[in-house]
């Protein structure tokens, strides 16, 4: 067994590697000891640096450069942007290094499943980012599923909620707005989601269909005398939920301010939106991804599960029932603390379990995940979210989105056959 802490390499710096995993070794420094990264935004890459006590000589501006060197960490965290995560991954696996790696695994089927291959045939660890596993809600609704307190599953719903302002900011202005040059949006927020219930279930999926859209954020939307950014200003930003102005420059929005300059300073924010893509009117960007999705499932046992993902919440959170023949569970998290009810059908009685969320991001999820990663590379205990296991949910989302452009039924068994002799003819 590995006592000494683990040695990791962090590639991207943003607020996934630097805000939301870098922190544990800070806080368990004898568990986890970050001595590289790469990050080619200067300030970013020296905060970072100086929080973790890097040598200048393991402090890289790009993330091909650290493979340039022998190896020098036990792992690479790797918190990319999506469209790098299959190069800089190969890379790493092929140099010796484990892998945590942020999901979604990569932005395309086939490589998708080419990585998983590759960790399997090189014999390393890739675990995938998969925080909800590691929480203390859904642990909870895993337990009682498993413990077959529900009896057979029958049906699920479950529904994740995206708050308006995380969807303007995510998925109609930034860095997951458009599909081709990141992931779909299925893919890149949901596949969480179909993770979740994948392992809640316990079995495969057979049949899958799917429907969405972008409704809403579209030119044809905007307001009348709207201008191309919120800077103008613009005669409609009063009656207007998304105008960035509003969003970035409160005060109480301080936090996503920090995510688009690194100066949130009034100066730094007026200046990242009068230049940058998050001060650009929400009708008028060149997003394409869905605003509106659902993914319909027929389970080996004949569950029929639906899962619903919207961007237009007032809040951010994920809801769900599940009906069993013996009770019916109904649950709601939203970072902050959440709660299941269970209806027994026998006493006619309602249990209802308050669960307090975790000390980090993703109600504790964040923290969770590096240190499952940790104690698997320790050889502690097995890895929660393997590659392998994680596979399902891309899957699934993939072809969730086959399925929603198509308009087909797809069959799982065949997608899965079909995925796999995909990664492998990559090779």
């Amino acid at each position: 067994m590995h006592n000494k802490p683990i040695t990791a390499i962090v590639l991207g710096a943003g607020m996934r590697g630097a805000d939301a995993y870098a922190p544990f070794a800070l806080s368990y420094p004898d568990q986890l000891n970050i001595v590289g990264v790469a990050e080619p935004d200067v300030v970013r890459r020296h905060r970072f640096a100086t929080a973790h006590d890097i040598a200048p000589a393991n402090s890289f501006t790009t993330w091909q450069t650290v493979f340039d060197q022998p190896k020098f960490a036990d792992v690479i965290i790797n918190t990319t942007q999506d469209q790098m995560h299959f190069a800089s991954t190969v890379a790493a696996l092929e140099a010796g290094y484990d892998v945590l790696l942020e999901k979604p695994i990569t932005n395309t089927l086939a490589e998708t499943v080419q990585l998983v291959q590759l960790a399997e045939q090189n014999g390393r660890l890739l675990q995938i980012c998969h925080v909800l596993r590691y929480t203390n809600f859904f642990t909870k609704v895993h337990e009682i599923v498993a413990s077959g307190r529900l009896g057979e599953i029958i049906t699920v719903e479950h529904r994740e909620n995206v708050r308006y302002t995380h969807m303007a900011h995510s998925f109609v202005r930034g860095n997951w707005r458009n599909a081709a040059q990141s992931s779909p949006m299925i893919l890149a927020k949901s596949c969480h989601d179909l993770d979740i219930l994948f392992w809640n279930m316990g079995q495969p999926v057979t049949k899958l269909q799917s429907f969405g859209s972008l409704n809403h954020f579209r030119p044809e939307n905007a307001p009348a005398n709207a201008t191309d950014r919120c800077t103008a200003p613009c005669p409609a930003a009063a009656d207007c939920p998304f105008d960035a102005r509003r969003y970035y420059q409160e005060p109480i929005h301080i936090n996503w301010a920090r995510k688009i300059t690194n100066q949130p300073t009034a100066e730094g924010i007026q200046l990242a939106l009068e230049n940058g893509r998050y001060g650009r009117c929400v009708y008028q960007c060149d997003n394409d991804v869905v605003d509106h999705q659902t993914v319909n499932m027929q389970f080996a046992n004949g569950a029929s599960v639906v899962l619903f993902m919207h961007g237009h919440s007032p809040e951010e959170s994920r809801t769900m029932r599940y009906d069993g023949s013996r009770a019916t569970l109904r649950g709601k998290f939203d970072y902050v603390n959440g709660y299941i009810e269970i209806h027994d059908h026998l006493t006619d009685t309602v249990e209802k379990l308050n669960i307090p969320a975790g000390n980090s991001g993703h109600g504790g999820g964040d923290e969770g995940i590096i240190q499952g990663f940790v104690q698997a590379m320790r050889g502690q205990q097995p890895p929660l979210t393997a590659a392998r296991d994680s596979l399902e949910s891309h899957l699934l989302a993939f072809a969730a989105e086959e399925s929603r452009l198509n308009g087909t039924v797809i069959d799982m068994d065949q997608f899965r056959q079909q995925a796999e002799t995909m990664g492998a003819t990559q090779q």
